[in-house]
């Protein structure tokens, strides 16, 4: 098997729910950004669990989550669904995200790492408005994330260098790529093309999950590029604190995405930091998340 279609295997384990009883869900942990479990992992999966309880099929257009505790990957994580409404178009539910942190007098302690309420729809006809897609280089231009991660890993630390060069499950092409050992000050906005390209015909649930999943990528990082700081700047501590996300009309994670980021403003040791997903010129989903960014400057 190639190393693209085990990446596709894998991705596709993730989001692959066990029922383990009614409107509860179980979903295995993956080691995608370290000891802790990605962000995006708990977002795709939690979509995937309250997508499981429709009595229909309607896709989520909106969702709005909180990160509450890291979570560990050698642990998995159960989803339990609550049906807050069933209406002839609108389907709401409440997902809660547990693990097992301890075992204390032969019973699991379950603590909660993630909440999110999420809201489906069909896609109906009706007014459409949307700005003009932004104008960047297009991907067949760009170098991808697998080879500048070349130009720039004689400046890793050599217990890091395995780990920098892990080849990712999404394909991702930066549109200005930024030094990560060696950050300048810059406007905080950047801009990726993304893809799995080898995702094949999927469901619409399963689609728009893998979309929440590749939307934890760069974007609590954006809100540092206006302090010259990065992912590997020494005494950073950087975490999802909440995360949402709008969809607007359908897209195919097969071909090109075109993810424009920017923050508008850090503060009280927090990002504030939004983004928007195109396709073939059209607006296909909105996200928003604030991060958590202290950095801890060493005492003289």
């Amino acid at each position: 098997m190639s190393e693209d279609c085990q990446l596709i295997d894998e991705l596709l384990a993730t989001v692959a729910l066990t029922e383990i009883r009614p409107d509860v869900f179980e979903g295995q942990s993956h080691d995608y950004v370290g000891a802790r479990i990605f962000g995006g992992q708990v977002l795709a999966q939690a979509l995937m669990a309250a997508a499981k309880t429709l009595n229909e099929d309607k896709p989520c257009h909106s969702l709005h989550g909180y990160f509450l505790r890291g979570g560990d990957i050698d642990k998995p994580v159960i989803y339990e669904v609550r049906r807050l409404r069933d209406g002839r178009s609108l389907s709401a539910r409440e997902v809660t995200a547990f693990q097992c942190q301890s075992v204390s007098g032969g019973a699991p302690d379950l603590q909660v790492i993630f909440s999110m309420m999420a809201s489906f729809s069909p896609m109906e006809d009706g007014l459409e408005y949307q700005e003009d897609m932004p104008v960047y280089p297009p991907p067949e231009d760009l170098l991808a994330e697998q080879d500048l991660k070349e130009q720039y890993v004689g400046k890793v630390p050599d217990a890091l260098k395995a780990r920098f060069m892990r080849k990712r499950h999404v394909e991702i092409k930066p549109v200005k790529p930024r030094d990560p050992i060696h950050p300048e000050p810059m406007k905080p906005r950047q801009a990726n093309w993304l893809r799995i390209k080898q995702l094949g015909e999927q469901p619409q649930a399963i689609q728009q999950a893998l979309l929440a999943f590749s939307s934890d990528f760069y974007l609590v990082g954006t809100g540092l590029m206006s302090h010259g700081v990065s992912f590997m700047t020494s005494g950073l501590q950087a975490a999802s604190i909440d995360h949402s996300m709008h969809f607007h009309r359908a897209f195919d994670l097969n071909d090109w995405l075109l993810y424009d980021m920017w923050s508008d403003t850090t503060s009280n040791a927090k990002g504030l930091n939004h983004g928007q997903f195109w396709q073939d010129g059209k607006l296909v989903a909105t996200v928003q998340q604030e991060g958590l960014m202290r950095l801890r400057l060493p005492k003289c």
